[in-house]
């Protein structure tokens, strides 16, 4: 009885046996599935690729009733240590010996779950989008040895085969950075090799900022994650998303505070907390990064792509994206 898919009722609503093979996942090349699922309890769209003991899996969902989710696995089914990623959508998880544990929109965190059993209760919603990357677990013990104090930490857990979280109060915040790497895995246009070296250095760049951001939220350095609430950090992204509807003319900040939802100091807070810089840095950041694609993909003057983009003339414009990228927009375009 590998997954179970049952209702409130307990009804049995689905169930699925085929599932990933130890073979599978050591497999020397990439084998990629696309799946897509339609059933009157819900809908799912996901890609799954695998290869040299690493597991990528991404997709979406949407949840037209409550749903409980039982996993199984065979003795001789693969044990892997999974880094979660939740885009959108919110459900519980519960592990054997473990409190129930609550994943929400924008979190993210790691786990090795040893015993091959789990249950997930999902809430009726409308979408639930998420990235899980794993890697086998002795692979995972090859990646983490002498690679620091956090690595150490988890790969003796997982080495004595104990219940293994990267965080164990609670989990972090994705970053505008893990953020960019999650979309360039999704996204990765490589074949054959080179793509599985792509996504092997991606993982492993996902792996390294999940374990900067864990010390630096131990050591103090910047403001714990339970500083903002799930709520908070939604509206932090929400402002985000404002200030990038309009880079031409962006609000103030009263006033994407007041649209958000959030008081300025709690406005500044979370930017700093979530993106690691200021709300008006981040929009700075964007403009310069969109700059350079318009630079890149087309033909526009310059002095049209710097009004576009809210600057108030053409040397300004300059001025910032040499700051940037140490090299003048017109010599990035030539040298394109």
């Amino acid at each position: 009885m590998p997954v179970v898919i049952t209702n409130d009722s307990r009804n049995v609503l689905h169930r699925e046996d085929k599932l990933l093979t130890s073979q599978e996942l050591l497999s020397p090349r990439i084998i990629e599935e696309e799946m897509k699922l339609q059933f009157a309890f819900g809908t799912a769209s996901f890609r799954e690729m695998y290869f040299d003991g690493l597991h990528i899996a991404f997709g979406h969902a949407h949840v037209y009733e409550n749903l409980n989710v039982a996993v199984e696995l065979a003795s001789d089914a693969p044990t892997m240590v999974s880094q979660h990623f939740v885009l959108q959508g919110n459900f519980m998880s519960n592990l054997p010996g473990k409190r129930n544990y609550n994943f929400s929109r924008l979190e993210h965190n790691l786990l090795y779950n040893p015993t091959l059993s789990e249950n997930a209760q999902i809430k009726k919603q409308d979408t639930i989008e998420m990235v899980s990357l794993s890697f086998a677990r002795d692979r995972f013990l090859e990646f983490a040895e002498n690679n620091g104090r956090v690595m150490d930490r988890l790969a003796e857990q997982v080495a004595g085969n104990k219940l293994v979280f990267l965080n164990q109060r609670n989990n972090q915040p994705i970053t505008l950075q893990m953020l960019k790497v999650l979309e360039e895995i999704r996204s990765c246009q490589f074949i054959g090799g080179i793509k599985k070296l792509f996504l092997q250095s991606k993982v492993l760049e996902l792996l390294a900022l999940q374990c900067e951001q864990y010390e630096r939220s131990e050591s103090g350095s910047t403001p714990v994650s339970a500083a903002l609430s799930a709520t908070d950090r939604e509206k932090v992204y929400y402002a985000r998303d404002l200030l990038m509807s309009d880079m031409q003319q962006p609000p103030s900040l009263r006033e994407l505070s007041r649209l958000a939802g959030l008081n300025e100091f709690k406005l500044k807070a979370g930017f700093k907390q979530v993106f690691a810089t200021t709300v008006f840095g981040y929009l700075n950041d964007q403009r310069l990064d969109h700059a350079r694609e318009l630079l890149l993909q087309q033909h526009k003057p310059l002095t049209d792509i710097a009004h576009e983009l809210g600057y108030s003339s053409p040397q300004h414009f300059s001025n910032a994206f040499s700051k940037k990228f140490g090299i003048s927009p017109g010599r990035a375009r030539r040298s394109n």
